[in-house]
């Protein structure tokens, strides 16, 4: 793991984040100037994580991808020319990455994750994950999870789009509640004036701490338990989507291809009832309906997901340092 140095905003950086220093403080931009992170998958979602990324400030970000640009990536990935078509994705993307913020060190890695060493991992602060197996997820997410390293994980299938993160068992932050003003005790106004009144002109910062899962306990819900049936109305019918999605990805190495619809489709069929039947659920939970809409990265969809997920890896990178 590489020792952090104390991260110098320069004049010239002070001006190009103005506005974000304004937003967030000089020290949270330094932590973001002082974080590497590692982004794996440059689909459509990837290419708008990067974006977000590179225009926030980094001090590095490394672009890792081992698939070639296809006339398919080119429809939701903005970062690769539509002449890159045969080209490594990671590298077809780095000129227009580094042209959106050349204060920023964005690097293209051509190699496989899979045969990416644990030691690999452990020299950034954060790694996110696109396009990437069920395994490979699980494996660096247990593996970041003991060094500290935050893991986000992310995917975009058609309409459908989510996204994962572990910010570890003990996640510190701090959260802004209006300032309640207690009653002084020499009051005359009667009972209701010895009840605490809010303040909305005034607020207060209150620390808490919350307790993150990881991937495969997540995954790997026994909806068997009552625990788990009780909350099995409030559980999104997305979560089981995700699962199928997965599968589909595990069993045949690829997402669902709007060329193969017809196969595709009845493979999905499939698996949906497969996964439920293995979680000990009634197959009607998840309806034929969103075969329909699970083929293929679409730009908007890709953009709402990208904003989401590049936000929060921004605000832990702003938050915590190592």
């Amino acid at each position: 793991m590489i020792e952090k140095e104390d991260p110098v905003i320069s004049e010239e950086e002070a001006a190009q984040y103005d506005r974000q220093i304004r937003l967030w403080g000089l020290d949270a931009q330094k932590r973001l100037r002082g974080s590497r992170v590692l982004l794996a998958g440059l689909g459509g979602l990837g290419a708008e994580v990067a974006k977000n990324l590179i225009l926030a400030g980094v001090k590095g970000l490394t672009l890792l991808d081992h698939e070639q640009v296809s006339e398919e990536s080119c429809r939701a990935q903005f970062l690769v020319p539509v002449t890159a078509q045969g080209q490594n994705r990671a590298k077809a993307s780095l000129e227009r990455a580094q042209n959106l913020n050349p204060m920023v060190k964005v690097h293209a890695d051509p190699d496989r994750i899979e045969d990416k060493p644990d030691d690999f991992f452990l020299q950034f602060d954060a790694v996110c994950l696109t396009g990437c197996s069920r395994d490979l997820m699980i494996r660096v997410d247990q593996l970041c999870s003991k060094h500290n390293i935050k893991v986000f994980c992310g995917d975009v299938y058609g309409y459908y789009g989510y996204m994962f993160c572990n910010l570890g068992q003990a996640h510190n932050y701090v959260e802004e509640k209006p300032k309640v003003v207690k009653p002084s005790g020499e009051s005359n106004d009667g009972p209701k004036a010895k009840k605490a009144k809010v303040d909305p002109n005034e607020t207060t910062m209150v620390k808490k701490t919350a307790s993150f899962c990881t991937l495969k306990e997540a995954l790997a819900v026994d909806w068997t338990s009552e625990k788990a049936k009780a909350g099995l109305k409030r559980t999104p019918v997305d979560y089981f989507l995700l699962q199928v999605l997965l599968k589909f990805r595990t069993d045949k190495g690829r997402d669902p291809d709007p060329q193969s619809f017809p196969e595709d489709s009845q493979l999905l069929r499939q698996i949906r009832d497969d996964v439920l039947e293995s979680l000990s659920l009634n197959s009607d939970l998840l309806n034929d309906d969103f075969i329909s809409y699970c083929f293929s990265e679409m730009s908007p969809v890709c953009a709402v997901v990208g904003g989401v997920l590049g936000q929060e890896v921004v605000k832990r990178l702003t938050v915590f340092s190592r």
